[in-house]
C-alpha cells in the first residue's frame, strides 16, 4: 500500500514530521515503512529553506527502492533553467528572467553548483505519471491523450534528454502543451477585462480548471479550482468545455500536487480525485494520503503535519 505526499518545496521538518506520523523511521540515513511506501508529487525544490535536507530525504527513499516519485513543474523548470537553448546561444531554455530567476532563487542559493548537477541528473529519471495497480499519480493533471503524446516523445527521444527538453519547453514545439498539461494543469481565458491576483501577486487572466469535472452547467467561478478565487458567473466559453477532460466516476483513483489549495482539514475533489498540495510554501501544510486500496477516498485518510 501507499502514502502519498504533496508538494514539499524545500520544507524538510515538516516532512520529517509527517513520514514518522506515518510511521516510517529513519535506518541508515533511509526512511522506510516494513509494509508500505510513499510516492511523492513533485516540487521538492524551490521556495522552502531546506532543499538539501529534502532532497537528502526524498532521493535516497527513491534510490532504495522505498519510495516512487513523479516530476513537479519546478523540477521541470530547473531542467529548462539549466539547459542552453542551442538555438539561442547564450540563453537557456527557460529564460533567466527576473521572476523565473526569483521562483528559483532559493534552491540556487542553498545547492553548490555540484550537488544541483547531480539532482539535475535524477530529475531527468523522474517519470511525469504513474500507472499503478489500483491507482494513478500526476502532479497535475491526468489526461490520456497528453499522456499518448509525451509517452511517444519520450521513446523517440530516449528518455528526458536535451533534445526532449528542447521540445517540451518551448512554446510551439510538439510536446510543450501535452508537458504543460500533465504538470501544470489545464486553464481557461477569462472573458475580457476579467482577472484576478494569485497567491504571488501576479494578475492573471485565466483560470487553473477542475478538468477532472464535466464543464456543463459550470461558470468561470464554480469551475476554478479553490486557488483561483475569481469573481465571474460568465458560462464557460467552448475553448474550456472542449479541453476538459471529465474523469470518471468509477476509474481508478487519481492523486495530484500542484495547486496551492488551502483549507483547515484537506477533503477530496472528488470521490476519486484527490489534491495533496496545501501550500506548505504559503503558510499552510504537508500533507499525504494513506492509501489503503479503496477505490472512494475518504478523506478520513488525509494526514498531515503541523507548521513547525
Amino acid at each position: 500500500m501507499y502514502d502519498l505526499i504533496g508538494d514539499i518545496h524545500g520544507h524538510a521538518d515538516e516532512l520529517v514530521q509527517l513520514l514518522e506520523a506515518l510511521e516510517y523511521r529513519d535506518f541508515g540515513g533511509v526512511y522506510r515503512h516494513p509494509e508500505r511506501k510513499v510516492i511523492f508529487l513533485g516540487d521538492f525544490i524551490d521556495r522552502g529553506p531546506q532543499i538539501p535536507r529534502v532532497l537528502g530525504i526524498v532521493r535516497p527513499m527513491v534510490e532504495a527502492g522505498h519510495a516512487l516519485a513523479v516530476m513537479g513543474n519546478h523540477e521541470l523548470n530547473a531542467l529548462a533553467f539549466h539547459t542552453e537553448d542551442r538555438d539561442a546561444p547564450g540563453e537557456r531554455l527557460r529564460r533567466r528572467t527576473a521572476k523565473n530567476e526569483k521562483q528559483h532563487r532559493a534552491t540556487l542559493e542553498q545547492l553548490s553548483s555540484e550537488v544541483l548537477r547531480s539532482h539535475l541528473n535524477w530529475f531527468r529519471t523522474l517519470p511525469m505519471w504513474l500507472e499503478l495497480d489500483g491507482l494513478r499519480a500526476v502532479h497535475a493533471c491526468w489526461d490520456e491523450r497528453a499522456i499518448g503524446a509525451v509517452s511517444a516523445g519520450l521513446q523517440s527521444h530516449g528518455g528526458i534528454t536535451d533534445d526532449f527538453l528542447h521540445s517540451a519547453c518551448r512554446k510551439g514545439q510538439p510536446l510543450f502543451a501535452p508537458v504543460e498539461i500533465l504538470l501544470k494543469g489545464k486553464e481557461g481565458k477569462l472573458p475580457e477585462g476579467a482577472s484576478f491576483v494569485d497567491k504571488d501577486g501576479h494578475v492573471r487572466t485565466e483560470i487553473r480548471t477542475r478538468w477532472y469535472l464535466p464543464p456543463e452547467g459550470h461558470t468561470y467561478r464554480s469551475y476554478a479550482l479553490q486557488s483561483d478565487p475569481i469573481d465571474c458567473d460568465h458560462p464557460l466559453d467552448a475553448s474550456v468545455a472542449a479541453a476538459a477532460s471529465p474523469y470518471p466516476t468509477d476509474g481508478k483513483p487519481i492523486f495530484l500536487g500542484h495547486y496551492w489549495l488551502s483549507a483547515v482539514q484537506p477533503s477530496v475533489l472528488t470521490r476519486n480525485v484527490a489534491c495533496l498540495d496545501f501550500s506548505v510554501a504559503k503558510k499552510g501544510f504537508l500533507c499525504a494520503y494513506r492509501w489503503n486500496g479503496e477505490r472512494i477516498l475518504s478523506d478520513e485518510n488525509f494526514v498531515r503535519a503541523n507548521r513547525t
